[in-house]
């Protein structure tokens, strides 16, 4: 259909010779399924396991807690047992594996442990009343899982679940008990983690040890970080100028950062968190003056700082692009 329609443009001159000739090639080269079928098989893992637990949580007085704990330690086993024979073993290097549907049993495996842990701990209380215990245990088995079988999904639920602990052994009663999510430890938290990550990032690209972990290593620590600083500003409104500064300092930090390692999505998220920093930073400044005018002023800024936003963005992208050329 395409061909024939390409044909008929070229025959009434309204595409050029050279145009005719590129767009017949790029239609006959082959369209990648790589990452669609990756995502649907994520995709399919997540659902299974959601699945699962719904059946759990709807047909638990049926079933039976004993048949039930079997049934899921019996998969996660199975899933365990399977990734290690699958395994070429340990390497402090990237691995590649033969076996694609491997790592995607190794997901399921964790996600059932983590059922499974959970299960036991609110059914028999496995861990006591020690809920840092409960994540840690998992956790423990998530990095190793990741570290031993090169899987980056592993280990964001491992990244995930030591966010998780670190809250827990800071606040754990007004977490499970009152939801309270406002805690001022936790944003201490969060900032002293995600240096922490940060810190692992730059060990591991450095040492050569896991070198392709430090992506997201460094994705969650600035993401944290960011948050972490932004939820402080918010919280102790009386010294929120503080807090921009910190802000202000990390992304300068940041972004001579992303020079060195050609980042430009870092430096695009830095940018971002701290033009939110600087939104309300204004927001105070203005409307403490209680001046009419005030709100047309913050109309403008965000108009000017939109195509100012963009520019940079733009320039340096193309930093990026030229000391890329370079160092090629």
């Amino acid at each position: 259909m395409l061909p024939a329609y390409l044909e008929k443009l070229h025959s009434e001159q309204l595409i050029t010779s050279d145009e005719y000739a590129a767009l017949k090639q790029q239609h006959q080269q082959p369209v990648s399924l790589f990452t669609d079928l990756h995502v649907l098989l994520y995709a399919g893992i997540l659902l299974l396991s959601t699945g699962f637990s719904i059946v759990i949580y709807k047909n638990i007085d049926n079933i039976g807690h004993g048949i039930l704990v079997s049934i899921i330690a019996l998969l996660c086993i199975a899933c365990f047992v399977y990734c290690f024979k699958k395994s070429p073993g340990f390497s402090p290097l990237k691995q590649v594996s033969a076996n694609t549907i491997s790592s995607y049993i190794l997901l399921l495996g964790c996600l059932l442990m983590l059922t499974l842990a959970a299960y036991l701990q609110f059914q028999y209380t496995l861990f006591g009343n020690h809920w840092g215990l409960a994540v840690f245990v998992p956790m423990t088995v998530l990095f190793l899982s990741a570290y031993y079988f090169d899987h980056v999904g592993v280990l964001s639920l491992a990244i995930t679940n030591l966010a998780a602990w670190a809250g827990l052994t800071v606040t754990p009663l007004n977490i499970l008990n009152s939801n309270d999510f406002s805690d001022p430890h936790l944003f201490f938290t969060g900032i002293v983690l995600g240096a922490g990550l940060f810190t692992l990032a730059y060990a591991s690209a450095k040492n050569n040890f896991k070198a392709h972990f430090s992506y997201t290593y460094r994705n969650f620590s600035i993401h944290l970080s960011y948050i972490s600083l932004l939820a402080s500003m918010f919280h102790y409104d009386n010294i929120y100028l503080l807090w921009f500064l910190c802000i202000s300092v990390l992304t300068a930090f940041i972004c001579r950062f992303t020079l060195n390692i050609q980042s430009f999505y870092f430096f695009i998220t830095a940018i971002l968190y701290c033009y939110i920093a600087a939104c309300y930073v204004l927001y105070n400044l203005v409307f403490s003056l209680n001046d009419e005018a005030g709100f047309y002023l913050y109309i403008i800024w965000f108009i000017v700082s939109a195509i100012a936003l963009i520019r940079v963005f733009i320039h340096y992208n193309k930093i990026i692009k030229k000391n890329a050329h370079v160092q090629q």
